[in-house]
């Protein structure tokens, strides 16, 4: 760390000097700009860049399905605006592969296709996005899932199980949306101005929607799931929906905790959550015990359930300690 000394010149205007090393390392000379972003009472400075739109490149040849998939992916939650694919000679099947990705994610399009590449765009303004929005939703869609999964495997539902299955791309998409955002937030301290949300509020958001990609994940597990049964015994059928009630509860109270504004309710929300977790294990273990009665394939599909149920309650507990340090005193 070093530190600078503040002079006052013309009277009224407060100076300070740059680092000589940091200044070479980042191309900053006699004339050029630099920006400053206020956070509080730290002030963050970085050199105007020439240009707003962050270009990153991907050598794809060889890369097919899941591989390109990912990578499609990858470069787009890295924050690049604009990404090109590039390879001597792309294939039908990479196009197609790359045309399914790019539809599963939030506001990027294909601007440009040649034989040896595709070029992909982010047509959204970091500005026009709300992370508060987006995981609002991913409440929404993600708890939604896990109780018709549930309604889908006691009443034997097999549209509404395929339902629920289709349903996680929504929840995917609005994922990589908000990791996006939190990787460019990072990168760039005018991002977290422009969505008018501090960083730390970002970072909090962030984490507590990875876990209800993790919610909706089991719902479309318990979704896959019911589609392997046939009917399930009423008593087994009623155990796994008063767990699914209790599970639920908490990550709908942790959620409450995180988007409200009121710092002791969040407290009092994220620690009701908390105890609820602890109380979680004793309703789980007389699901677990009502479903080792049935047949071994009833028994081990349903049991997986139970599994999933009880994770969703821990997956809550995560997002009341990601309320309890967003509502903790600013150091």
């Amino acid at each position: 760390m070093e530190t600078r000394k503040v002079q006052v010149t013309g009277g009224s205007t407060y100076t300070v000097s740059l680092p000589k090393q940091w200044a070479k390392a980042n191309d900053v000379s006699a004339g050029s700009i630099v920006q400053f972003y206020a956070e509080e009472d730290a002030l963050l400075l970085s050199p105007k860049s020439e240009t707003e739109r962050l270009e990153g490149r991907l050598d794809v040849t060889g890369l097919e399905d899941d591989q390109l998939t990912r990578g499609v992916m990858t470069m787009y939650v890295s924050g690049f605006d604009i990404i090109t694919l590039e390879t001597p000679r792309i294939s039908a099947a990479q196009r197609r592969t790359i045309r399914e990705a790019t539809q599963g994610l939030v506001g990027l399009e294909v601007i440009e296709e040649t034989s040896e590449r595709v070029v992909l765009q982010d047509l959204l303004d970091s500005s026009e996005l709300s992370v508060h929005n987006a995981i609002t939703r991913m409440r929404l869609v993600s708890l939604t899932m896990l109780a018709d999964a549930v309604t889908a495997l006691v009443e034997n539902d097999e549209d509404l199980a395929h339902d629920v299955i289709e349903r996680d791309d929504d929840v995917d998409r609005l994922w990589f949306m908000i990791s996006r955002v939190f990787r460019t937030v990072l990168r760039d301290p005018m991002a977290a101005t422009d969505i008018g949300l501090p960083r730390e509020t970002v970072f909090d958001y962030q984490s507590s929607a990875r876990q209800l990609e993790r919610i909706a994940d089991h719902g479309a597990k318990i979704a896959g799931l019911s589609l392997d049964l046939d009917e399930v015994p009423e008593r087994a059928a009623e155990q796994l929906q008063s767990l699914h009630e209790v599970a639920t509860t908490i990550p709908k109270t942790a959620m409450d905790a995180l988007l409200t504004e009121d710092a002791d309710e969040a407290v009092a929300q994220a620690n009701r959550a908390l105890e609820d977790v602890e109380r979680i294990d004793a309703e789980a273990r007389e699901a677990d015990k009502v479903v080792r009665e049935l047949d071994p394939q009833q028994a081990q599909l349903l049991g997986r359930v139970v599994d999933s149920l009880s994770r969703t309650a821990d997956y809550g507990g995560n997002v009341a300690e990601n309320a309890l340090q967003r509502a903790a005193p600013s150091p």
